[in-house]
């Protein structure tokens, strides 16, 4: 037993005694074992690692590093048997040609009318540029130009109208008056692009730009009325004519490109802070405008029957200097007429007529007597 232990003691852990030849099956190690020692290396001296593939033509040589990739690659050769892999190949073209020149040829193709050929709606222009510099416009219809990346054509609608509300939602936009009172002001701008150049290419922000300036021109046109003339109708169409007239002004010294259509006031209210008071206020103005009107239709009345009046005594005077006499005496008689008949005597002048009878008196109590049997 001893003896067995020495023995195995003196061997290498693959069968082999140290310094000795791994090829020399005779002694103990060789039969005592009973496993095959494992290959050794080209030096002879160091077991080879078991792990690590064999070489391609299957002779003993130096090893290569251990890692992934000649692992697949050793594997792939095993599996195709050669060192092609099973990579798949690509199908060939009657006449055993490759598909490649067609293929390229087709994709060349694609580019240029993905990139070249542009389709241009009516109210359309395009924008051409070359190498990011400003090079044409298009017209509607069918356009060409060189393939992307050498131009590029950017469409862009210049014919409908674009519409800006300021402000956005319900926000309060106070504005100051001519004679210091605020107002809140909700507006709407109408434009549209004239020049797709100088809209692209003059200024940094074309949109944002138009509302900064609407709001400056309102702001302007607003401090010249007063809070009067911006509540009411005609008021507000002497203002947006002069938003209107001032935004172009702005915006054509700027060359934005930009071409302003109309301006309308949507809503043009005193601050919600102040609104109630505001009403009282406008309550009075409107009562007082009540009552000056009133007057005026009174004055009115009254200057056309004074006016009758002097038309009728001019007539009378006409015909007074026509005959004077006769003028006199009917208007004598006209004037005893109506002074006597308010009276309950009655003068007789002439002779042989009967005498008076107290017709007033006889008329009074009859009326009297038949009121109060009414009453009873």
């Amino acid at each position: 037993m001893k003896d067995g232990i020495l023995a195995m003691a003196g061997k290498s852990p693959w069968g082999s005694s140290p310094g000795g030849d791994d090829n020399d099956s005779s002694g103990e190690g060789g039969s005592e074992g009973g496993a095959t020692p494992p290959p050794v290396s080209e030096g002879g001296n160091k077991p080879r690692n078991p792990w690590l593939p064999g070489s391609d033509d299957g002779s003993a040589g130096p090893r290569k590093a251990a890692n992934i990739e000649d692992l697949f690659k050793h594997r792939q050769a095993r599996k195709g048997g050669g060192g092609g892999g099973n990579f798949p190949r690509m199908p060939q073209a009657p006449g055993g040609k490759s598909w490649a020149p067609l293929i390229v040829i087709g994709v060349l193709a694609f580019w240029l009318l993905a990139t070249g050929v542009h389709q241009i709606g009516p109210k359309e222009e395009g924008l051409v540029t070359t190498a990011g510099s400003f090079s044409r416009t298009m017209g509607p219809g069918l356009q060409f130009s060189l393939p992307w990346p050498i131009q590029r054509v950017e469409i862009e609608d210049v014919t409908s109208i674009r519409t800006d509300t300021i402000p956005e939602g319900e926000a309060e936009k106070l504005m100051l008056t001519g004679d210091q009172n605020l107002v809140d002001l909700s507006y709407i701008v109408r434009w549209n692009i004239k020049d797709l150049k100088q809209y692209t290419f003059q200024i940094e922000n074309p949109d944002e730009t138009v509302t900064e300036v609407a709001e400056a021109a309102m702001r302007a046109s607003i401090a010249e009325v007063t809070l009067d003339d911006a509540l009411s109708g005609s008021g507000r169409a002497e203002v947006e004519q002069a938003v209107r007239t001032r935004m172009q002004a702005f915006l054509d010294a700027y060359g934005a490109g930009v071409a302003v259509q109309g301006v309308e006031i949507k809503k043009a209210d005193p601050p919600t802070a102040v609104v109630d008071a505001f009403r009282e206020v406008l309550a009075a103005q409107q009562d007082a405008q009540s009552d000056i009107n009133r007057a005026r239709a009174w004055a009115e009345q009254v200057t056309a029957r004074a006016e009758g009046e002097a038309t009728a005594f001019n007539k009378v005077y006409d015909e007074y200097r026509l005959a004077p006499e006769v003028t006199k005496r009917r208007m004598y008689y006209e004037t005893m007429e109506r002074v006597l008949k308010q009276t309950d005597k009655t003068i007789v002048e002439a002779d042989g007529v009967v005498p008076y009878l107290p017709l007033p008196e006889v008329r009074r109590k009859s009326s009297s007597t038949s009121s109060s049997e009414g009453g009873e």
